[in-house]
């Protein structure tokens, strides 16, 4: 299952044309995806103001969404897990997105903040959000998988979402899905594309991966290109293959290129093609890098 993400909605990867992304949020939904991933962080709230617009004709009841609380910036001071401020952060969400509750609402980025402090605090908080009706799950968000653990071996969660690490160059999230599923989590997987690593295009200059990631990746494209093939479609195809990854998030603001995914992940993958692009990705296969705060990787 495909999910649409809201990045994109605040220029995270280039500059948007606003109706244009509002177009893009229509037609993912006219079009089978009902699930939309946001957060104040992108755009620094660009994105759930422009997502509000795109949403105020559409029923309530069409759309499951989510956004998230903790992190405003790009700097340590713009990250704030404490109790006061994610519960403000609920009500300045709903009112951008023009809506009286989310689906779910999650911790962002939780590697830059104290775990300590996540699980005592921030986690608590947000229940009581819940119970006040603005929320109806309660979730977090990281890159390095074993803070998933960190925090539910003490407090309950209601879902998980990890990004670049269920996608053709790293699948490492699969050690984790025997814990989450036997806990009931909810797994989100964001980035199939690995934030357009997996693509003919390449990823944006701020990309974190190391050189070694991005110089295999480019080969992947270009070897796809020239059967071609797509890389970026193989990526997708790979991903929703999981059965137990409930959705799988993509961003765009391009009406085009959501249309696309969605024909992409209606069509078989093909299985000789994925062997030769696992194959030259097979030096780098789980190679990450770190986030957040030193002691949380």
């Amino acid at each position: 299952m495909l999910g649409l993400g809201g990045s994109s909605l605040g220029s995270v990867f280039r500059g948007i044309d606003e109706a244009e992304g509002i177009r893009t949020v229509h037609i993912a939904i006219d079009n089978g995806i009902n699930f939309i991933d946001t957060a104040p962080f992108y755009g620094i709230t660009r994105a759930e103001s422009v997502l509000g617009r795109a949403l105020r004709e559409i029923p309530r009841e069409k759309y499951i969404l989510a956004t998230k609380v903790g992190r405003y910036g790009y700097k340590e001071r713009d990250f704030d897990f404490s109790a006061g401020r994610v519960t403000r952060s609920v009500d300045e969400s709903l009112a951008r997105l023009g809506v009286d509750h989310v689906d779910f609402i999650q911790v962002h980025d939780m590697e830059f903040g104290s775990i300590e402090q996540i699980v005592t605090e921030t986690i608590p908080a947000l229940r009581r959000v819940q119970a006040a009706g603005k929320a109806r799950h309660v979730g977090i968000t990281c890159l390095p998988l074993r803070l998933f653990r960190a925090v539910m071996d003490r407090v309950q969660v209601d879902q998980i979402q990890s990004y670049c690490h269920y996608c053709l160059n790293d699948t490492s999230l699969t050690s984790l899905l025997p814990y989450l599923l036997e806990r009931g989590v909810g797994i989100i997987n964001s980035a199939p594309m690995a934030m357009r690593l997996l693509t003919l295009d390449g990823p944006p200059d701020w990309h974190p991966a190391p050189e070694s990631v991005r110089a295999k990746c480019a080969e992947a494209a270009r070897f796809c290109a020239g059967r071609g093939s797509d890389l970026g479609r193989l990526a997708l195809q790979f991903a929703v293959a999981r059965p137990e990854i409930a959705t799988n998030v993509v961003g765009t603001a391009n009406p085009k290129r959501i249309l696309q995914n969605i024909r992409d992940v209606e069509e078989p993958i093909d299985p000789e093609l994925l062997l030769l692009v696992q194959r030259i990705l097979s030096p780098i296969h789980d190679v990450t890098w770190p986030s957040g705060r030193p002691e949380n990787n």
